[in-house]
């Protein structure tokens, strides 16, 4: 059992500096499983002046050192991946396949393309008489959600890792487990002390600590825009870099020509993964007007197939939301949904048949959806979908862009060069074509209110570099 009331602070697990904890309860059955410690200021300025001690020696560590490293995490990641798994099921309600293949396969997959990235990367460039020197940004702040807990760990750590900083985390409350997992991974790998910090808390107290702390070089922040904004004001006053992965209102375009059964099907199934919270859901279909009977009717099939259930139960599709107060939201806007005049198609308020407890959202599809209606324009996180008619192309990419985000785009067109044409139209960081999915060696971020800075891949690395600038270095 992971010890859940002490945090990992220069590599030593270490009571609280004020006791203090909250429940961290099974979405699935609606019971406390036990209690995490919350951290306070005093934790985190203990877990960041380790920090600061260690970034005067890791962050002149070789590369050969830092691949070594990297590649014993993998090593002992391996291992405990079922354990991973499992405790991000009992804890963000994700069906246990999905779990152990997906949420903590993802964490595995980003350490991997890291470590490529890092064998190869060239932190020295000649540019005229001057060497450009890429160097570690510091000591980082990473803030990290519920949704897919495995995912965003990695994909911060391993990059920052590579670079050469060192960091403090904060994982979600309610997704606690996962992470001290894998700050055990990291102590058994021999990640030096004060490299890795983790202390768990409440945003409003360590989150808002961390980002006003005047040691802290850079945030590396994933969560709600409105939660984004705030961080980014927190840190403004020390002029640390921000770099944010924020919400989503994610188009998912069809076009005149697509083959509707598979593009509907496809998307309808991609927006109920993970009981469809996702920052880069594809919650927004915009169909051909003339196609809306059509469409509607494929995707209630699929609707009607996807069962919402016990996580470690045989033939569940999707689990339950993470929680009460994400549960009440999104009862909150189907209802607006069938208030605003949008035609249900499939689900609905309330818990699915058969079920008396748990967070479990009916699988929901609305048709009919016009663009100023409030589920057409907010995020739901949870397994709505909205489908919305255009009369040509060009209202689809119109529709598509009429939105405060841009995380993510989807497009399916009678052919790849339809899709390509969409595509580069659409204003979001991801735009995924004929149901092609993301490249973890690709870029990943938003555009507008859906954040800035990129993950994943060359591009997460440099995220956490400062590029600096020695002229004469290449002087004859």
């Amino acid at each position: 059992m992971v010890n859940r009331m002490q945090f990992y602070i220069d590599g030593a697990w270490v009571d609280p500096a004020v006791k203090k904890s909250t429940a961290v309860v099974n979405p699935a059955t609606e019971e406390a499983m036990y209690e995490v410690a919350l951290g306070s200021k005093a934790d985190v300025d203990k877990a960041v002046a380790a920090a600061k001690r260690a970034f005067v020696t890791f962050s002149q560590t070789s590369r050969d050192e830092r691949v070594a490293l990297l590649t014993k995490v993998i090593e002992i990641y391996k291992g405990r991946l079922k354990e991973i798994g499992a405790a991000v099921s009992d804890e963000m309600g994700a069906p246990l396949p999905m779990a152990e293949k997906l949420q903590a396969g993802a964490g595995l997959g980003h350490l991997m393309t890291t470590l490529d990235v890092l064998k190869n990367y060239h932190f020295e460039e000649p540019v005229g008489t001057a060497m450009v020197l890429r160097e570690p940004v510091g000591v980082v702040g990473m803030i990290t959600p519920w949704n897919w807990p495995l995912n965003q760990i990695a994909c911060k750590v391993a990059p920052a890792l590579a670079a050469g900083c060192t960091m403090i985390l904060k994982p979600s409350e309610f997704t606690p487990t996962s992470a001290l997992i894998f700050a055990e991974i990291l102590h058994e790998a021999g990640v030096p002390k004060g490299v890795f910090n983790l202390v768990n808390g409440l945003g409003p107290e360590v989150g808002a600590a961390m980002s006003e702390h005047p040691d802290i070089d850079m945030i590396s922040f994933t969560g709600s825009t409105r939660a984004g904004i705030d961080v980014a004001k927190r840190a403004a006053p020390t002029v640390k870099r921000v770099s944010q992965e924020l919400g989503g209102k994610s188009p998912n375009v069809i076009l005149e020509g697509a083959d509707l059964t598979k593009a509907v099907t496809g998307g309808v199934m991609h927006m109920f993964n993970n009981s469809g919270q996702s920052c880069n859901a594809p919650s927004r279909m915009i169909v051909p007007a003339s196609k809306m009977k059509e469409v509607a009717a494929i995707a209630k099939a699929v609707a009607d197939k996807t069962k919402a259930g016990d996580p470690r139960a045989e033939g569940t599709t999707i689990g339950p939301v993470v929680n009460r107060g994400q549960w009440d939201k999104i009862q909150g806007l189907i209802k607006k949904g069938i208030d605003e005049g949008a035609t249900l198609v499939a689900g609905g308020p309330g818990l699915p048949e058969g079920v008396n407890k748990g967070f479990y959202v009916r699988p929901t599809i609305f048709a009919d959806v016009t663009p100023d209606m409030t589920i057409a324009r907010e995020e739901i996180f949870g397994p709505v979908l909205t489908i919305i008619g255009a009369k040509d192309e060009a209202e689809a990419v119109h529709i598509a862009n009429d939105t405060p985000y841009g995380l993510a785009g989807y497009v399916t067109g009678a052919s790849v060069e339809d899709a390509k044409r969409v595509g580069r139209q659409i204003r979001a960081g991801n735009v995924n074509l004929q149901g092609v999915p993301n490249d973890r060696s690709a870029p990943f971020g938003g555009y507008k209110q859906s954040g800035n800075g990129r993950e994943w891949g060359k591009y997460g690395l440099e995220d956490f570099l400062e590029v600096k600038a020695v002229a004469g270095f290449n002087a004859a």
